[in-house]
């Protein structure tokens, strides 16, 4: 019986990035996803996480963990530390800077989405949705300007395959043009990592 229960949604790239976290790790078996639909009131992740945010993980003790960066710092110190969380300062600091640059991505990406899905044709503000992706343009150009490295796995490197993994999902890919080596980056990274094909959202 798994140990932890992860509260995610199969088309989150946060929950993605905690699942593929995991895999790296050998956690995985240890983990059951349980299904959250965030825009539920009934839905209990609210008591769980008072946000009302995933993904969310749930621990023996019924200690709730949140969010995705908490997430994977916990499950790296479960994993016995300096995994994916680099404890050299000279790793550490740039592999979170890289998480917090991919999350970022992942957070405009979101509420671009947000602004398409939840709002009528006639509410929708284009002034916000370029300004989201004023973020999402220039945390790409800046990644194709320098590339992390491909044989690094770590917190920063997980949550750029997930940004860009997202982006290919709800944007159909449309970042691929004019970003060649973050295209080959992907592709390269993405090769050997466990579970990536298993996560990727339909």
């Amino acid at each position: 019986m798994p140990d932890f229960h992860l509260r995610s949604s199969p088309t989150s790239p946060f929950g993605r990035k905690v699942k593929l976290a995991a895999a790296t790790l050998g956690l995985l078996d240890r983990i059951e996803v349980i299904k959250t639909d965030t825009l539920d009131p009934a839905d209990d992740i609210r008591l769980q996480n008072p946000l009302g945010k995933i993904p969310a993980l749930v621990t023996p003790d019924g200690t709730v963990v949140y969010d995705s960066r908490v997430i994977l710092e916990y499950m790296d110190y479960l994993a016995g530390g300096g995994r994916i969380l680099p404890k050299d300062p000279a790793d550490r600091f740039p592999a979170l800077t890289l998480q917090a640059l991919a999350d970022g991505i992942m957070d405009a990406a979101i509420l671009r989405r947000y602004e398409i899905a939840m709002r009528e044709p006639a509410e929708r503000s284009a002034r916000w949705d370029d300004h989201q992706r004023g973020k999402v343009e220039r945390g790409l150009a800046a990644l194709e300007a320098n590339p992390p490295e491909v044989d690094e796995v770590d917190v920063g490197t997980i949550a750029v395959a997930c940004a860009l993994g997202y982006l290919d999902f709800r944007f159909d890919g449309s970042w691929r043009e004019g970003h060649p080596r973050l295209v080959a980056w992907l592709d390269r990274f993405t090769a050997d990592l466990p579970y990536w094909t298993e996560t990727i959202p339909s």
